[in-house]
């Protein structure tokens, strides 16, 4: 696959939309995985691939030395407004997550919710994350699991914008399996936990509009996608909510697995 260009599209991408709704619908898991890594004040954490800075804010919370990083400038850029408006100093960095600009060894924690998953060459990623942490100290990421909401919906998305057939998935991140397979050598412990998110709002016409009016992954296909193949892709949108929607009065209630993965380096 062209990396270059992967890189250089998603870049683009997620700086598209209004990402401070998917960001809240985010918020639960990164507190899990700050709580699953025991972030404490004091330790020097980096969240890769942070978005708006999820994970990011919930360790500067519990007083610890964050660095935040993204390869989209604008993410990077929101970040940074969004760090500053909450009163914590977080050093933010644009950044590829296959190739950080920090030094080896030097982040008690390395954290990643949903982002990480995203980079094209999971060997790449999985050993730089583990470069920059020191000794004992903690991977973690956050990945959604196959046949889940968001995974279906991510899936959906490759139906209008195909990937090149050497891509892996990003829901593969989402097997217990392949993740211990990723992280094996330089996992000294590899612990795995399935959760959920659950997006509740008023009405299916609600969610549909919210969705293909904020997502940055929508934004991007409005631009790129003929209005026919775009009205397209949001009607299947609808279809799978439908799918997927437990509520039984009109409103929208989603539960969406994802996996927790928390690996502590060899010391």
């Amino acid at each position: 696959m062209d990396v270059a260009q992967f890189k250089q599209r998603h870049a683009w991408i997620w700086g598209q939309g209004d990402y401070s709704v998917l960001s809240e619908l985010l918020r639960p898991a990164s507190e899990a995985l700050c709580e699953a890594c025991v972030v404490s004040a004091g330790q020097e954490v980096l969240d890769v691939a942070a978005g708006d800075g999820n994970f990011a804010l919930a360790c500067a919370r519990r007083g610890a030395k964050v660095v935040a990083s993204d390869l989209s400038p604008g993410m990077v850029e929101r970040g940074r407004a969004r760090s500053r408006d909450e009163g914590y100093d977080i050093e933010w960095l644009e950044a590829d997550a296959e190739d950080l600009p920090v030094e080896a060894e030097r982040f008690d924690c390395v954290g990643s919710v949903f982002g990480a998953m995203i980079a094209p060459r999971p060997d790449v990623v999985a050993r730089e994350l583990f470069r920059v942490t020191r000794p004992g100290g903690t991977v973690g990421m956050t990945a959604w699991v196959p046949g889940s909401f968001t995974a279906e919906l991510i899936a959906l998305g490759r139906k209008y914008a195909p990937p090149e057939p050497d891509q892996p998935l990003s829901e593969e991140w989402g097997v217990e399996e392949t993740v211990r397979e990723r992280f094996d050598g330089p996992a000294a412990s590899i612990d795995c936990r399935r959760r959920e998110l659950v997006e509740e709002i008023e009405s299916g016409e609600r969610f549909l509009r919210r969705f293909a009016e904020s997502s940055p992954t929508m934004a991007a296909a409005k631009q790129g996608l003929p209005p026919e193949q775009f009205e397209a892709l949001v009607n299947e949108v609808g279809d799978l909510a439908e799918r997927f929607n437990e509520a039984e009065d009109g409103s929208v209630r989603i539960r969406s697995e994802y996996l927790l993965a928390v690996a502590r380096k060899r010391g």
